[in-house]
């Protein structure tokens, strides 16, 4: 398993705590970013993380900032992207076998780190189910095709 990892300056001390956590599980991580406590912004690092997960050379990204909010926000408009907010166990299960969220956020100024690194452990360890589930997400991703244009139709 390969996962994409950022966070801006108000996810720092979160996301090094995880990658850390899942390097020692033997999970493969790409850190993305940021790499310091100073001020960035956090659509560069959804932007990273997003196309990473979108091209499949990673199987799952997880982003943090303050409050998982506005890094989760940026990653939605990325075409092929699933993000979901997440500050409890029941909700990481439940996006994955559900939602089959692609990507993980979070708020460093919201939860304590225990609770962070089991979230993580259950969204990366629970399956998509699939069945009536899928018909959702199809057609989830008909809005987006609808709605979106890729970047190639905007240049």
């Amino acid at each position: 398993m390969k996962i994409a990892l950022g966070s801006d300056h108000g996810g720092f001390g979160l996301k090094n705590l995880i990658k850390e956590h899942l390097e020692n599980k033997g999970i493969e991580v790409t850190d993305f970013g940021t790499y310091s406590r100073e001020s960035c912004d956090y659509p560069d690092i959804s932007q990273k993380v997003g196309h990473a997960v979108v091209d499949k050379s990673h199987e799952y990204g997880i982003l943090i900032c303050g409050t998982g909010i506005g890094i989760g926000i940026a990653a939605n408009k990325i075409k092929g992207v699933r993000a979901a907010l997440v500050h409890d166990t029941f909700s990481a299960h439940a996006t994955r076998e559900h939602n089959n969220a692609n990507i993980l956020t979070m708020g460093e100024r919201v939860i304590g780190p225990g609770l962070a690194l089991d979230i993580v452990d259950i969204f990366l360890g629970t399956e998509f189910e699939g069945g009536r589930h899928q018909q959702r997400i199809d057609k989830i991703s008909k809005l987006e095709e609808q709605y979106t244009i890729s970047e190639e139709e905007n240049i």
